[in-house]
């Protein structure tokens, strides 16, 4: 009855295993099929293998099962048990192999070690055929034990097959020592390298997918840095414009101008972002700052002191000029802004403070929280200067000032050795007020 069950149970197991079988092969048609309606041959090699594959191996045994069907063999029982034994555990065998999970198991090694015993067991009693279990042990034992030690197990499963198989066969013992060899290392070696080739394509995805995502990433930032900050300065200066034209138009026409020179630099940095070499100057984003602050009526304070600035800090810390600048022009209310950056030898710091009420919350940035490291700062603009300057070992705080207002500090670490001659002349420039 337990034989049966048994049975029942492999059959089932071996159902569930064609069913996925066509499944992957009439995913790799369609793939196939969509590839060459586009003109494009897909990546994809196929489904993966499985223990289908090896089933064909089993031909080897017909030998000993037509010496059982022409009554060749002594006690036809004993040896029919046998092969259905020998067979069931090497379909059970195969087809765990091909998931490592199974392939580790436990009891997928009992039934290796069982279906070596059955073979030595079989070899012994008949020998001639029988002996071809062997290199059918061999592609179960190569499917299954895969790793570092598999050229010992190859070894000692040869020597053992060389050793029983010349009690009945003599000198043909080595050709079944050698077949049961060659069968192990073989299947061993095409199976992890198929394994190996098809993780290191599934890693090849994933990093292409990562690149996208970052590259995306890196695009939305810059992409709502620079529109942000230049659609405020063009709504300030237009509405300085508007105030300005019927009392002073030649004023009103310079503030008209302004917005037509920060309109075409937009143009240029947006097509700088897009191919990733945009490089912000600190003294220009300083100058563009005073100029739009004083548009807004709000007085502009600029103190620089410190080290020399490397061009990576100068492009960050000029990201974070425009940023909290934008947001003091757009919800501050403020009549001051006061932008300051100093450092020591191994840190430079920039501030950003206003003394304005905000509105509320400061809509822009949301309530931040002071954490040293910029976690918690609310708001697109303000998360995605946090991601930049953890890039490069910084961080950033912003949140309501004790003295009032709102205040943004951005730290890095200083590298002398990236000192060149455009960081010296950015960090000692003094950005001149507009007239």
């Amino acid at each position: 009855m337990s034989w049966i069950q048994g049975i029942t149970c492999q059959l089932r197991h071996w159902r569930a295993a064609r069913a996925q079988w066509r499944a992957d092969m009439a995913e790799f048609k369609a793939a196939q099929k969509d590839g060459r309606r586009k003109g494009e041959w897909p990546e994809n090699p196929g489904p993966p293998p499985n223990g289908f594959s090896l089933l064909p191996w089993l031909l080897m045994g017909m030998g000993s099962f037509s010496n059982l069907l022409q009554g060749k063999t002594p006690n036809p029982w004993i040896g029919g048990l046998g092969l259905l034994i020998f067979n069931s555990l090497y379909i059970n065998v195969v087809f765990r192999s091909f998931v490592k999970e199974k392939r580790e198991a436990v009891s997928t090694r009992l039934a290796l070690l069982t279906m070596g015993l059955v073979t030595c067991g079989l070899a012994l009693g008949y020998g001639g055929n029988w002996l071809y279990f062997f290199p059918l042990l061999g592609l179960a034992t190569g499917a299954c034990l895969r790793g570092p030690r598999l050229g010992q197990v190859g070894i000692a499963l040869a020597a053992l097959a060389g050793a029983v198989s010349g009690v009945r066969a003599g000198t043909a013992a080595i050709n079944i020592a050698y077949g049961t060899f060659l069968s192990t290392m073989v299947t061993a070696a095409i199976l992890s390298l198929s394994e190996a080739v098809r993780e290191l394509r599934a890693a090849r995805e994933e990093l292409a997918r990562r690149a996208v995502e970052k590259e995306r990433m890196r695009f939305s930032r810059d992409l709502h840095d620079l529109l942000g900050h230049t659609l405020s300065v063009i709504v300030v200066k237009s509405e300085a414009a508007r105030r300005l034209a019927p009392r002073d138009m030649d004023a009103a026409l310079d503030q008209i101008t302004d917005i037509e020179s920060v309109g075409r630099q937009a143009l240029t940095e947006i097509r700088e972002a897009v191919t990733g070499y945009r490089e912000g100057s600190l003294a220009t984003e300083l100058d563009r700052a005073r100029s739009a602050l004083s548009a807004a009526d709000i007085a502009p304070v600029v103190r620089q002191s410190g080290p020399p600035l490397t061009p990576q800090n100068e492009a960050l810390l000029s990201w974070v000029v425009r940023e909290a600048v934008t947001n003091v022009l757009r919800h501050s209310g403020a009549t001051r802004c006061e932008i300051t950056l100093d450092g020591v030898l191994d840190r430079v710091r920039l501030t950003v403070a206003d003394d304005g009420p905000g509105d509320g919350g400061t809509a822009a940035t949301g309530p931040a929280e002071d954490t040293g490291t910029g976690i918690g700062i609310g708001g697109t603009g303000l998360k995605g200067l946090t991601e930049r300057l953890a890039t490069a070992g910084g961080s950033l705080r912003a949140g309501p000032s004790p003295r009032g207002g709102f205040t943004v500090t951005a730290e890095l670490p200083v590298d002398s050795a990236e000192l060149t001659p455009s960081g010296v002349a950015a960090s000692g420039s003094t950005a001149p007020r507009e007239p």
